[in-house]
Protein backbone atom coordinates (compact mmCIF):
# COMPACT_ATOMS: atom_id res chain seq x y z
CA UNK A 1 0.00 0.00 0.00
CA UNK A 2 1.63 3.19 -1.07
CA UNK A 3 1.96 5.73 1.82
CA UNK A 4 -0.06 9.03 1.25
CA UNK A 5 2.59 11.98 1.49
CA UNK A 6 1.22 15.48 1.95
CA UNK A 7 2.08 18.22 -0.74
CA UNK A 8 3.63 21.70 -0.15
CA UNK A 9 0.18 22.90 0.78
CA UNK A 10 -0.78 19.80 2.95
CA UNK A 11 2.42 20.47 5.19
CA UNK A 12 2.03 24.23 4.99
CA UNK A 13 -1.57 23.52 6.71
CA UNK A 14 -0.06 20.75 9.17
CA UNK A 15 2.69 23.24 10.14
CA UNK A 16 -0.45 26.22 10.67
CA UNK A 17 -1.91 24.07 12.81
CA UNK A 18 0.44 22.68 15.22
CA UNK A 19 2.03 26.56 15.91
CA UNK A 20 -1.26 27.80 16.56
CA UNK A 21 -2.59 24.75 18.41
CA UNK A 22 -4.85 22.98 16.25
CA UNK A 23 -7.28 25.27 16.51
CA UNK A 24 -7.24 27.92 13.62
CA UNK A 25 -7.80 25.93 10.65
CA UNK A 26 -11.13 24.97 12.39
CA UNK A 27 -11.95 28.82 12.44
CA UNK A 28 -13.82 29.80 9.78
CA UNK A 29 -14.44 33.83 10.70
CA UNK A 30 -11.89 36.61 8.18
CA UNK A 31 -11.70 33.97 5.45
CA UNK A 32 -10.21 37.55 3.43
CA UNK A 33 -7.07 37.35 5.55
CA UNK A 34 -6.19 33.90 6.10
CA UNK A 35 -3.26 32.44 8.65
CA UNK A 36 0.32 32.10 6.44
CA UNK A 37 3.55 30.26 7.26
CA UNK A 38 5.18 31.34 9.33
CA UNK A 39 2.80 33.89 11.07
CA UNK A 40 4.08 37.46 11.52
CA UNK A 41 4.33 38.83 15.00
CA UNK A 42 1.76 40.70 15.37
CA UNK A 43 -0.61 37.68 14.61
CA UNK A 44 1.35 35.80 17.08
CA UNK A 45 0.36 35.86 21.06
CA UNK A 46 3.32 37.95 22.11
CA UNK A 47 4.06 40.40 25.66
CA UNK A 48 4.81 43.94 24.18
CA UNK A 49 8.14 44.94 25.06
CA UNK A 50 6.97 47.92 27.00
CA UNK A 51 8.00 48.86 31.18
CA UNK A 52 5.47 47.01 33.47
CA UNK A 53 2.97 46.11 30.18
CA UNK A 54 2.90 42.52 31.71
CA UNK A 55 1.99 43.77 35.25
CA UNK A 56 -0.90 45.87 33.52
CA UNK A 57 -1.67 42.80 31.44
CA UNK A 58 -1.69 40.78 34.38
CA UNK A 59 -3.85 43.20 36.37
CA UNK A 60 -6.38 43.33 33.92
CA UNK A 61 -6.86 39.93 33.83
CA UNK A 62 -7.42 39.46 37.50
CA UNK A 63 -9.90 41.90 37.73
CA UNK A 64 -11.65 40.25 34.52
CA UNK A 65 -11.60 36.95 36.18
CA UNK A 66 -12.39 37.97 39.70
CA UNK A 67 -16.21 37.81 38.95
CA UNK A 68 -19.04 36.37 37.19
CA UNK A 69 -18.79 37.94 33.36
CA UNK A 70 -21.63 35.64 32.45
CA UNK A 71 -24.07 39.34 32.54
CA UNK A 72 -21.92 40.93 30.37
CA UNK A 73 -23.12 41.71 26.75
CA UNK A 74 -20.86 43.95 25.33
CA UNK A 75 -16.77 43.90 25.38
CA UNK A 76 -14.45 46.17 24.04
CA UNK A 77 -11.43 45.29 22.76
CA UNK A 78 -7.89 47.62 22.19
CA UNK A 79 -4.96 49.66 23.45
CA UNK A 80 -5.13 53.09 25.39
CA UNK A 81 -7.99 54.70 22.89
CA UNK A 82 -10.31 51.80 24.59
CA UNK A 83 -9.16 51.98 28.23
CA UNK A 84 -9.21 55.43 28.33
CA UNK A 85 -13.12 55.68 27.57
CA UNK A 86 -14.32 58.84 29.52
CA UNK A 87 -16.77 57.54 32.05
CA UNK A 88 -19.62 59.73 31.74
CA UNK A 89 -19.50 58.88 27.80
CA UNK A 90 -18.87 55.11 28.91
CA UNK A 91 -22.16 54.62 31.00
CA UNK A 92 -24.05 56.74 28.86
CA UNK A 93 -23.38 54.81 26.05
CA UNK A 94 -22.94 51.25 26.76
CA UNK A 95 -24.02 51.18 30.68
CA UNK A 96 -27.02 49.00 30.11
CA UNK A 97 -24.86 46.34 28.56
CA UNK A 98 -23.47 45.40 31.38
CA UNK A 99 -19.52 46.25 29.15
CA UNK A 100 -16.44 44.87 30.00
CA UNK A 101 -13.46 46.91 28.72
CA UNK A 102 -10.47 45.20 27.82
CA UNK A 103 -8.54 48.04 26.51
CA UNK A 104 -4.48 48.42 27.72
CA UNK A 105 -2.59 51.85 26.97
CA UNK A 106 0.39 50.67 24.31
CA UNK A 107 -1.08 47.53 23.46
CA UNK A 108 -0.79 46.08 19.86
CA UNK A 109 -2.14 43.70 18.13
CA UNK A 110 -0.18 40.90 19.29
CA UNK A 111 -0.06 42.25 23.11
CA UNK A 112 -3.98 41.48 22.43
CA UNK A 113 -3.94 37.90 21.42
CA UNK A 114 -1.26 37.54 24.34
CA UNK A 115 -3.65 38.78 26.89
CA UNK A 116 -6.52 36.98 25.31
CA UNK A 117 -4.41 33.67 25.87
CA UNK A 118 -3.29 34.44 28.67
CA UNK A 119 -6.65 34.20 30.74
CA UNK A 120 -8.03 37.85 29.72
CA UNK A 121 -11.32 35.53 28.14
CA UNK A 122 -12.48 33.43 30.97
CA UNK A 123 -15.26 30.86 30.04
CA UNK A 124 -17.86 32.66 31.57
CA UNK A 125 -17.61 35.48 29.18
CA UNK A 126 -19.94 35.01 26.05
CA UNK A 127 -21.20 38.59 25.49
CA UNK A 128 -23.43 39.03 22.63
CA UNK A 129 -20.93 41.25 21.06
CA UNK A 130 -17.27 42.40 21.08
CA UNK A 131 -16.01 45.78 19.58
CA UNK A 132 -12.48 45.39 19.00
CA UNK A 133 -10.50 48.41 17.80
CA UNK A 134 -7.00 47.88 17.49
CA UNK A 135 -3.38 48.44 15.38
CA UNK A 136 -2.64 51.89 15.38
CA UNK A 137 0.31 51.24 17.74
CA UNK A 138 1.69 49.19 15.62
CA UNK A 139 1.77 51.84 12.99
CA UNK A 140 4.23 53.31 15.76
CA UNK A 141 6.26 50.33 15.35
CA UNK A 142 6.34 49.96 12.02
CA UNK A 143 4.52 46.81 11.37
CA UNK A 144 3.47 46.21 7.75
CA UNK A 145 -0.17 46.93 7.03
CA UNK A 146 -0.88 43.18 6.24
CA UNK A 147 0.88 41.98 9.06
CA UNK A 148 -1.77 44.07 11.44
CA UNK A 149 -4.62 43.51 9.51
CA UNK A 150 -3.54 39.61 10.17
CA UNK A 151 -3.18 39.94 13.65
CA UNK A 152 -6.82 42.07 14.06
CA UNK A 153 -8.06 38.87 12.30
CA UNK A 154 -6.28 36.56 14.67
CA UNK A 155 -8.27 38.19 17.71
CA UNK A 156 -11.47 37.51 15.77
CA UNK A 157 -10.38 34.13 15.20
CA UNK A 158 -9.68 33.99 18.54
CA UNK A 159 -13.41 35.09 19.78
CA UNK A 160 -15.01 32.48 17.50
CA UNK A 161 -13.07 29.80 19.02
CA UNK A 162 -14.12 30.98 23.06
CA UNK A 163 -18.01 31.95 22.14
CA UNK A 164 -19.01 31.54 18.54
CA UNK A 165 -22.04 33.14 18.66
CA UNK A 166 -20.51 36.40 19.63
CA UNK A 167 -20.85 38.73 16.77
CA UNK A 168 -17.49 41.04 16.03
CA UNK A 169 -18.00 44.60 15.20
CA UNK A 170 -14.50 45.61 14.05
CA UNK A 171 -13.71 49.13 13.78
CA UNK A 172 -11.60 50.86 11.49
CA UNK A 173 -8.49 52.61 12.64
CA UNK A 174 -8.82 55.64 13.84
CA UNK A 175 -7.21 58.73 11.80
CA UNK A 176 -3.98 59.91 14.05
CA UNK A 177 -1.66 62.92 13.69
CA UNK A 178 -3.15 66.56 13.28
CA UNK A 179 -3.89 66.67 9.22
CA UNK A 180 -3.81 64.06 6.33
CA UNK A 181 0.23 64.45 6.23
CA UNK A 182 0.57 62.77 9.00
CA UNK A 183 2.98 59.32 8.36
CA UNK A 184 0.83 56.92 10.29
CA UNK A 185 -2.39 58.08 8.09
CA UNK A 186 -1.54 55.96 5.05
CA UNK A 187 -0.70 52.65 7.38
CA UNK A 188 -3.68 53.12 9.27
CA UNK A 189 -6.00 53.92 6.03
CA UNK A 190 -4.34 50.89 4.67
CA UNK A 191 -4.86 48.40 7.60
CA UNK A 192 -8.45 49.61 8.00
CA UNK A 193 -9.11 48.67 3.56
CA UNK A 194 -7.88 45.18 4.78
CA UNK A 195 -10.17 44.60 7.68
CA UNK A 196 -13.00 45.65 6.98
CA UNK A 197 -13.01 42.51 3.90
CA UNK A 198 -13.28 40.44 7.42
CA UNK A 199 -17.15 41.57 7.71
CA UNK A 200 -19.35 39.28 6.07
CA UNK A 201 -22.72 40.73 7.74
CA UNK A 202 -23.41 37.73 9.82
CA UNK A 203 -21.06 37.05 12.54
CA UNK A 204 -18.52 39.68 11.62
CA UNK A 205 -19.34 43.63 11.26
CA UNK A 206 -17.46 46.45 10.46
CA UNK A 207 -17.78 50.14 10.70
CA UNK A 208 -15.37 53.48 10.47
CA UNK A 209 -16.32 55.82 12.89
CA UNK A 210 -13.01 57.69 12.17
CA UNK A 211 -14.50 59.69 9.84
CA UNK A 212 -16.56 61.77 11.64
CA UNK A 213 -13.61 62.38 13.86
CA UNK A 214 -12.01 64.34 11.31
CA UNK A 215 -12.88 67.60 8.94
CA UNK A 216 -13.48 68.11 5.50
CA UNK A 217 -9.79 68.26 5.18
CA UNK A 218 -8.75 65.32 7.12
CA UNK A 219 -7.80 67.40 10.09
CA UNK A 220 -8.31 66.56 13.51
CA UNK A 221 -9.23 69.44 16.27
CA UNK A 222 -7.84 69.00 19.70
CA UNK A 223 -11.28 69.64 21.14
CA UNK A 224 -11.53 65.80 19.23
CA UNK A 225 -8.04 64.35 20.23
CA UNK A 226 -6.41 66.06 22.71
CA UNK A 227 -2.94 64.98 21.24
CA UNK A 228 -4.39 64.29 18.01
CA UNK A 229 -4.39 60.34 18.77
CA UNK A 230 -6.44 60.17 22.21
CA UNK A 231 -10.29 61.12 22.38
CA UNK A 232 -11.50 64.17 24.49
CA UNK A 233 -14.98 63.68 26.03
CA UNK A 234 -16.09 65.05 22.91
CA UNK A 235 -14.09 62.61 20.92
CA UNK A 236 -15.71 59.83 22.89
CA UNK A 237 -19.23 61.23 22.22
CA UNK A 238 -19.02 61.44 18.72
CA UNK A 239 -17.26 57.80 18.76
CA UNK A 240 -19.97 56.38 20.80
CA UNK A 241 -22.81 58.15 18.49
CA UNK A 242 -20.97 56.90 15.46
CA UNK A 243 -21.57 53.40 16.47
CA UNK A 244 -24.13 53.34 18.67
CA UNK A 245 -27.05 52.33 16.70
CA UNK A 246 -24.36 48.71 15.58
CA UNK A 247 -23.88 47.69 18.96
CA UNK A 248 -27.28 48.49 19.56
CA UNK A 249 -28.43 46.09 16.40
CA UNK A 250 -25.86 43.49 16.85
CA UNK A 251 -26.75 43.27 20.71
CA UNK A 252 -30.54 42.43 19.53
CA UNK A 253 -31.90 45.81 20.89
Amino acid sequence: MARFRPGPRGLAALALSLALGGQALAASRCPAIPPRVPLPVEATPTAVPIPDWRQRADQLTRQATARDLSGTRVVFIGDSITQGWEPTMWDLFWGSYAPLNLGLWGDLTQGVLWRLHNGQWPSSLKPDVAVVLIGTNNAGWRSKPEDTALGVAEIVRFIETRSPATKVLILGVLPRGADASAPERPTNAQVTALIRQCADGKTVFFANPGRTMVDGAGRISTNVMFDFLHPTMVGYAILGAAIAEDVRRLAGR
